[in-house]
């Protein structure tokens, strides 16, 4: 096993920072489309990919919500997170921590429980079907008020078991993380994990306020705490798990391209990274082209991505136990690799 590409298709990952409405390929938007009588504004598939392209973060978000609308029934969903969870087992990624965003949905007049039970439906079946386990996050649309993310927390509590944790997503300039400081506290007294996106397009000061009001337990994306010093000691020592997502980071700008990105920087200031995809089909890849692009820009060792890999076990919301077993993976195809 000498070329990269093949080291870094083998290895086995976990990904924790995964938009499941952001794996959804043109093809499967049209397939949905027609299944449920929906109209699109273009005129074929071919034509919906060169869409696939934005400025900024924003004009993601609306082609995002606008292809969001061909997801009617649980069958709609079901198929939506096989398609992705079959892409999973070909990048070998073992175990997965899937967003979802109920809001956009259920605002839609979509119920929440065929959301969850689609969803929930096609992770039961890839556990038994193709051998990766996954669990869902519930995240809550920051640019809605903070009632409409209690209220939907409220409707999903009877899914408790079903539901893994909740974050934090869409468009953070704005809208602080302390905006959201009730729902959190309510989610964390019923038990959920909590995540947030934060340092993004944010200031690094929205990270420290998603540690402290939040408490959030993980930081999605947090680029951007290179710009406190304070802050990346504070996540260098509490060992704070970073989900970062190079490529979304190039495709929406917050990075000029991936030769400027900050992951070495990271790296070496000793933070606790992970590898992502963000929203894959509509950011140019899934995993396993994220890990390429940073193994390549920076010439990066296999013994960093093979530490990145365990970052990925290690950082995610499992046992000591399983946690332990998945590593072991990552240490035998890294000896066995040479």
């Amino acid at each position: 096993m000498t070329d990269l590409a093949g080291f870094i298709a083998g290895l086995p990952k976990a990904e924790l920072h995964l938009h499941i409405e952001g794996t959804l390929e043109p093809e499967l938007l049209f397939a949905l489309a027609e299944r449920n009588g929906i109209a699109l504004p273009y005129p074929s598939v071919e034509a919906l990919r060169a869409a696939y392209r934005f400025p900024d973060l924003q004009g993601f978000l609306d082609l995002y919500y606008q292809g969001m609308n061909v997801l009617v029934r649980e069958q709609d969903f079901y198929d939506l997170a096989w398609s992705y969870l079959e892409t999973a087992r070909r990048h070998n990624i073992l175990y997965a921590e899937i967003f979802f965003d109920p809001q956009a949905h259920t605002r839609r007049g979509v119920p929440l429980a065929a959301v969850i039970d689609g969803l929930h439906r096609a992770i039961a079946d890839a556990g038994t079907r193709l051998g990766i386990r996954a669990q869902l996050i519930l995240c809550f649309l920051r640019d809605l008020p903070e009632d409409d993310a209690l209220a939907t927390l409220e409707a999903a509590l009877p899914h408790r078991n079903r539901i893994l944790g909740v974050g934090l997503d869409s468009a953070e300039r704005g809208h602080a993380p302390e905006k959201f400081a009730r729902v959190f506290a309510r989610a964390r007294a019923a038990g959920f994990h909590t995540v947030a996106h934060a340092g993004e397009e944010g200031p690094a000061a929205y990270i420290a306020q998603a540690l402290d009001t939040l408490h959030a337990e993980r930081i999605d994306h947090g680029v951007r705490c290179l710009e406190d010093r304070d802050l990346v000691a504070r996540l260098a020592r509490d060992r704070i798990p970073l989900t970062v997502c190079p490529l979304s980071n190039v495709r929406l700008a917050v990075v000029p391209d991936i030769a400027h990105h900050p992951l070495p920087e990271l790296l070496a200031r000793g933070l606790f990274v992970t590898l992502n995809s963000d929203d894959p089909a509509y950011f140019g890849g899934y995993l396993n082209e994220n890990y390429m692009a940073v193994a390549e820009a920076f010439a990066l060792p296999r013994e960093t991505l093979c530490t990145l890999a365990r970052n990925s076990f290690e950082a995610a919301f499992l046992d000591d136990t399983d946690k332990a077993a998945y590593v072991a993976k990552v240490d035998a195809y890294e000896t066995a690799a040479g």
